[in-house]
């Protein structure tokens, strides 16, 4: 199961982000696929806060426009929202002591438990990631320019 992050959502709804052609190009293969997607409540919550947020600089949709967008995901017959379950705070307290996470990385630590809960691997561009030992994640948008 891939996990998204919510930057590449971010990046492939905002065509003004230098990052939106490729995150765009790659959100709409894997939701074409048959591969499994989850999308992570918290990542859901901040495309949703993030891309309707008049106070960021990223390209600004109405809170209908952002519903759409979700509704858009949820119709995928591949995508399943995820939630913590009984064995998240396992993996989220091992997650925060082995990943020495503090502060604003508490928010990725929750993210990186999920995956662990939900066997998955994470795709996101922010390379934080890495402190966590045995998490399988990866950049997408990076391996693109690397085929290239």
């Amino acid at each position: 199961m891939i996990i998204l992050d919510v930057n590449i959502l971010l990046y492939a709804y905002d065509p003004n982000s230098e990052k939106h052609q490729d995150a765009r190009a790659w959100i709409e293969q894997v939701f074409s696929e048959r591969t499994l997607v989850g999308i992570p409540w918290q990542t859901a919550h901040a495309f949703l806060r993030i891309a309707t947020n008049p106070k960021l600089t990223v390209r600004r949709v109405t809170t209908e426009e952002a519903a759409g967008i979700v509704d858009g995901w949820v119709a995928q017959p591949n995508v399943r929202f995820l939630a913590p379950g009984d064995e998240h705070w396992d993996h989220l307290r091992r997650m925060i002591i082995d990943g020495q996470a503090w502060g604003p990385l508490v928010s990725d630590t929750q993210l990186a438990a999920l995956t662990f809960e939900h066997g998955g691997e994470l795709c996101t561009t922010d390379r934080d990631f890495a402190r966590f030992p045995g998490l399988r994640w990866r950049n997408p948008l990076e391996e693109m320019h690397q085929k290239e």
